[in-house]
Formats: structure tokens, C-alpha cells, sequence
């Protein structure tokens, strides 16, 4: 069966290493993603993103590595669900993956593509994946006020 995708995109006005910053810096994640962030950017490192830091095991992205690296181009990892969706999504093997683009424009700003694979064919993991929908275009929404304000 194909696998289900997410494709979320935004156009922001910075180059691609501020974009790239904003998915990898931790103060910069707090900025617009999520009130507390844990992320090592290199090959293997955590990203954790924490939604609730008074209950890190759940609406969080704990424990979640940092799967694909390139410097200001391309940035893939591993990712969690909230609490409704624990019960599937956080012990699916594998876990669902982020996989982020950075392209320049040639009007001087970066075209941001994320990809959201890993969704299975049940009825509860496609809400799940609905649920994503919206919480991708949300956050990217949030990500391109901060940038282009």
C-alpha cells in the first residue's frame, strides 16, 4: 500500500541558514514551535520538543533522533504524537519521519517543504494524520508570521 504523505511549504523572507536556524537552534524552536526544545543538530542528535515540559513523556517529541543532516539544505527526524495518539503513533516501529527542505529563491528568500511520512492504513491513524494536517499548516503559519513580520 502507498504510504500516506504530509506535505506542508512555506516561502519566508531569510536565507536558508536563518531557516535552517529556526528548525535546529533551540531558542529559535521556542520562538515559534514549541514553549521548550532539546535538539542536538548533527547526525544522531535528539530532537525532542517538549509541548507541555511539566510532562515530558507526553506531547512531546522525547527521545525522537535527528536522522538526515545537511546544513542549511536538508534536516530529517524521527516524531512522536500527542497524548490522544500515544497509544499508536509513539510505540510504532518505525516511528513516523520529518523530513524538512531548505531551497533558495531567486527573489532571495527560502521555499520550506516539510514531508510527513510513516502514516499506516487504520481509521485511528488517519485522524492522527488529519490531526497533523492542520498542526503543519499551523505551525508553519506561526513560522512565516515570525520570519516575514
Amino acid at each position: 500500500m502507498m504510504d500516506k504523505i504530509i506535505h506542508t511549504s512555506v516561502e519566508l523572507n531569510c536565507s536558508p541558514a536563518e531557516a535552517f536556524r529556526m528548525f535546529t537552534d533551540n531558542e529559535k524552536l521556542e520562538s515559534w514551535f514549541a514553549p521548550q526544545a532539546n535538539v542536538e543538530p548533527k547526525l544522531g542528535g535528539l530532537y525532542e520538543l517538549f509541548w507541555n515540559p511539566e510532562d515530558k513523556q507526553y506531547d512531546s517529541t522525547i527521545g525522537c533522533r535527528i536522522t538526515a543532516f545537511e546544513q542549511d539544505k536538508l534536516l530529517a527526524f524521527e516524531w512522536k504524537g500527542p497524548k490522544q495518539f500515544n497509544h499508536f503513533m509513539n510505540s510504532a516501529d518505525p516511528l513516523t519521519h520529518i523530513t524538512v527542505l531548505f531551497f533558495p529563491t531567486p527573489h532571495s528568500t527560502t521555499e520550506v517543504h516539510a514531508v510527513h511520512t510513516g502514516w499506516r492504513s487504520s481509521a485511528e491513524w488517519e485522524e492522527a494524520r488529519q490531526s497533523f494536517v492542520s498542526m503543519w499548516d499551523y505551525a508553519f503559519g506561526e513560522l512565516k508570521k515570525k520570519i516575514n513580520a
